[in-house]
């Protein structure tokens, strides 16, 4: 490879450091991704598993199937955010608040 071809794939490489950081690798054998995102509270996280459990209800109740017939840049992927929303639910946090929970009745 010529010097100047290395150095593009240099600057190549740090370029796509620098703005491909959306999604990093999960380190494990199944090839994953893992994105962040970020909450202020347990209450916003809440809240937006609400909403896009309210955008699906809505989704399916306006037949969004029969849309996607028609326009498939209009459609709403709604098995896509129930799996998003599906992965923002807290389990472990609510478990701790059932422990919490049962500690608290023993006590009463």
């Amino acid at each position: 490879m010529e010097k100047n071809e290395m150095e593009n794939e240099e600057k190549f490489r740090k370029l796509m450091c620098s703005y491909f950081n959306t999604i990093k690798t999960a380190n494990n054998k199944d090839e994953n991704y893992i994105a962040q995102v970020k909450f202020s509270s347990y209450y916003e996280l809440g809240c937006t598993i609400n909403d896009m459990l309210k955008l699906c209800i809505l989704g399916l109740e306006n037949n969004v199937h029969k849309i996607s017939e028609t326009d498939r840049t209009t459609a709403i992927n709604l098995p896509l955010i129930l799996e998003v929303v599906h992965q923002l639910f807290p389990m472990n946090e609510f478990e701790f608040l059932d422990e919490i929970d049962t500690m608290f009745l023993k006590e009463h």
